[in-house]
């Protein structure tokens, strides 16, 4: 049986309206293509990736950081109820074969270090500039759009099995 590729969407609960609007596309993209939407199941960009892809008819899993699966935004198909808060960040990279980034604070930038020390790839769309900063690693690349974003990352995850 072959299994559904995994894109984790990460990216800030208090997000911009531009990352919002990547994020929606990007969720399209990976249902599109077959895939199962990982995400930390909240607001902001985790929120429009998973609206995406549930109104393209794609699967979504959210990894909720607290204890009640109600917490969950409307979008999410499967929940996984964590009482992790933010450590919960390690559970969404793992169960993720390739990262796409959308914007960024704080727990998109662990998010993206968490899965690069794991040897998960990483896209990121307008988010951390980490080139910029010497970060010079193979499984971190740069995506224009979201389209690029999506079809960078499975080909990541895909080149992965």
């Amino acid at each position: 049986m072959k299994r559904a590729v995994r894109i984790g969407v990460m990216g800030p609960g208090d997000a911009a309206p531009d990352e919002l609007e990547m994020a929606e596309a990007v969720g399209r993209g990976i249902a599109g293509r077959g895939g199962i939407l990982v995400c930390g199941g909240l607001g902001g960009v985790m929120e429009a990736a998973a609206k995406g892809a549930a109104l393209a008819g794609g699967v979504t899993l959210g990894i909720l950081p607290g204890h009640s699966p109600d917490s969950a935004n409307p979008y999410i198909s499967i929940t996984v109820v964590t009482g992790m808060s933010h450590a919960r960040n390690l559970v969404n990279v793992l169960t993720s074969q390739a990262v796409i980034a959308v914007g960024g604070a704080y727990g998109t930038l662990s998010e993206i270090a968490l899965a690069l020390k794991s040897g998960r790839p990483v896209v990121a769309l307008k988010s951390w500039r980490l080139k910029e900063m010497g970060c010079d690693d193979a499984l971190f690349v740069d995506a224009e759009t979201p389209q690029e974003a999506v079809e960078k990352a499975f080909q990541a995850a895909e080149a992965a099995l």
